[in-house]
């Protein structure tokens, strides 16, 4: 699992091209989204792409994309255990 949530921060930084944060910067609770990491809407999107592309995970309901990407570690939950790739 710690695995996993390395990864997940290395191709979240990668795919949103966050080059002023580190992959230390993230901790595994943090919020994603709003006041946490800061991210909005279209890096959800660049989110759901990247579970398709790299895990096989296809969301179709915004509502629910919103709850797995609470933290990285509700990510790397959801991802262990829906992962198709």
């Amino acid at each position: 699992m710690e695995t996993l949530k390395q990864e997940l921060k290395e191709n979240i930084i990668e795919q949103l091209n966050l080059e002023d944060i580190a992959i230390e910067d993230i901790n595994d609770d943090d919020i994603l989204f709003g006041d946490g990491l800061g991210l909005d809407s279209i890096d959800g999107l660049e989110l759901i792409v990247m579970l398709d592309k790299n895990y096989g995970i296809k969301l179709t309901d915004p509502k629910k994309g919103r709850a797995i990407f609470e933290s990285i570690k509700v990510m790397a939950k959801y991802i262990s255990e829906n992962r198709t790739k």
